[in-house]
């Protein structure tokens, strides 16, 4: 994993996006954020277990399903199943260490945040 700080690339009203194996970030601060970059890790494993590109599509194709179905931007990022598993985890620090594979298929069907 590579943390970079890059204010340009990601967009508003975030702090971080990961494209494997980068973790880019909008302010150097949050280089210590310890559940920032747990989030982000969390989409790494995300993006290995699927060989990086289906992710990517996947996250597009649920993201514009999630838009359809709330008519709302934020809930729809929100309600993708990879954001919802790294969310609920983001502050468990060992997460990563117990996670069983394929764990955002569970959250796949979950009542929204």
């Amino acid at each position: 994993m590579f943390v970079i700080v890059v204010k340009f690339l990601i967009p508003k009203g975030y702090r971080g996006l990961t494209v494997f194996p980068f973790v880019f970030i909008k302010y150097s601060f949050d280089s210590q954020n310890e559940t920032l970059i747990n989030h982000e890790k969390i989409h790494l494993r995300q993006q290995l277990e699927l060989l990086i590109l289906p992710f990517f599509i996947w996250y597009i194709v649920e993201y514009a399903v999630r838009l359809l179905q709330y008519k709302n931007t934020n809930l729809a990022y929100r309600n993708i199943c990879f954001e919802r598993e790294a969310y609920a985890n983001e502050r468990n620090l060992g997460y990563l260490k117990k996670r069983p594979f394929f764990r955002f298929l569970s959250y796949l069907h979950k009542k929204r945040i």
